[in-house]
């Protein structure tokens, strides 16, 4: 007889699980570990992507050198502009009154009033011409304050006005009149009776000072350069030159 078979129970495959202890400081925590079937595997830190030269920062691009706009030779004024304006606009050297001198001879000799339309020379053209009306310019000569000095100043604005002497002869007439005394004055003669005394190096009278004085010297009979000056011209009219003159005149 067949025996009686016992029924059975199906057997069941156990989960295959491994543990994977993980340290907690003291402690160990037991975590499933699960093989990774995909390409992206937990845990594996990623990697940081390759520095290129392309992800670089561009250098900035070189700054050009800045271009310096030349200063123009020429302007041509305009209706309500002045010397200042102009001068100020264009940063001219030594200002209005430099722009005047470079300009002086289409300006003419009001530096107030400027025409529109008329070029004025500024920048270089306008120092090229200050410098070369500056080197024109001849320092001023001084003379000692002596006889000397007198009768050298006389002579040069005598030669300025055409009037004929030379040093010789009006040192010898000073020397006989005054004895180069400049606040010489003769208070007995007949001029000095009618009330016009002779006074000066040369001894001249008012009324013949008045009528030969010589324009750019002093007005005073009494000044020394005036005095010679207006005398020579008077003995110039007179006698030729003061160079002929050995006595009273």
């Amino acid at each position: 007889m067949p025996g009686h078979g016992k029924h059975r129970r199906p057997k069941q495959r156990p989960i295959t699980r491994k543990l994977a202890f993980a340290g907690t400081g003291g402690a160990a925590l037991a975590l499933p570990l699960i093989g990774a079937t995909t390409a992206g595997a937990v845990g594996q830190p990623a990697l940081s992507p390759a520095v290129t030269p392309a992800s670089l920062p561009a250098a900035a691009p070189a700054k050009a050198p800045a271009v310096k706009t030349a200063t123009p030779t020429t302007y041509s004024v305009t209706a309500g502009d002045t010397l200042s304006k102009i001068a100020a606009q264009h940063s001219v050297s030594g200002g209005w009154q430099a722009l005047y001198e470079a300009n002086r001879s289409v300006i003419g000799t009001n530096p107030s009033v400027i025409r529109p339309g008329t070029k004025l020379s500024i920048g270089a053209a306008a120092k090229a011409a200050v410098a070369k009306a500056k080197a024109a310019v001849k320092p001023a000569t001084t003379y000692p304050n002596n006889l000397d000095g007198w009768i050298r100043e006389s002579l040069a604005v005598m030669a300025k006005h055409g009037i004929p002497g030379t040093y010789n002869g009006i040192y010898r007439n000073v020397m006989r009149e005054s004895s180069g005394n400049p606040r010489a004055i003769n208070n007995w003669d007949s001029n000095a009776a009618a009330g016009i005394p002779s006074k000066g190096l040369l001894q001249v009278i008012d009324p013949t000072f008045r009528a030969y004085h010589v324009p750019g010297t002093s007005t005073d009979s009494y000044d020394p350069v005036a005095n010679i000056t207006a005398a020579c011209n008077y003995a110039a009219a007179r006698y030729g030159s003061i160079d002929n003159v050995n006595g009273p005149y």
